[in-house]
């Protein structure tokens, strides 16, 4: 599994009290939001805030592609990648 996919996972599991879940437990390419795990809008900005205290990233409603990012951990890993990278 990929470490940065893995980091992101513990950190919605930390985020959002899974205790009952494990990293592995949450598919990649699952949606996070809606049928997925089920987050919500609010969830939404308590990510967005994690996020940005774990990886010194900032990604708000006016970021382009916002929703794609936040579609899935493996979306949101590739922006992670994409803006540490530039």
């Amino acid at each position: 599994m990929d470490s940065l996919e893995n980091d992101l996972k513990s950190l919605i599991i930390e985020v959002f009290s899974l205790d009952e879940l494990k990293p592995d437990d949450i598919d990649s390419d699952a949606p996070l939001f809606g049928e997925g795990l089920g987050l919500d809008s609010i969830d939404a900005l308590e990510l967005g805030l994690a996020l940005k205290n774990r990886f010194d990233i900032i990604i708000t409603a006016e970021t382009p592609e916002v929703r794609t990012i936040f579609s899935s951990v493996a979306h949101l890993a590739d922006y992670i990648r994409r803006i540490q990278s530039s």
